[in-house]
């Protein structure tokens, strides 16, 4: 599953993890910042082979569909709905 949460940069270029998503993430382990375009993925340094192609190709479908979004090609539905098109991807 997915979980999407809404964060605040501050003046001085912090951000805060929420709780329910630190689950895992231990005090003073270090976190790989990966800038793509528009898009930011964060990933434990020591996960950072494991999985790297597979978080840009997220990253480049995401930016995808921002673009389809920015130009108003999306569709509306609900939550239930939105979960099960994401699993498709």
């Amino acid at each position: 599953m997915i979980d999407v949460s809404i964060i605040k940069i501050s003046s001085k270029g912090q951000v805060v993890i929420p709780q329910e998503m630190r689950k895992g993430i231990k005090e003073g382990e270090k976190l790989i910042i990966i800038k793509n375009g528009n898009q930011l993925i964060m990933k434990k340094a020591s996960d950072l082979g494991k999985s790297i192609e597979e978080d840009l190709m997220f990253a480049k479908r995401t930016e995808e569909a921002f673009k389809r979004y920015e130009k108003g090609h999306f569709k509306e539905m609900d939550f239930d709905d939105f979960l099960k098109e994401v699993k498709r991807w």
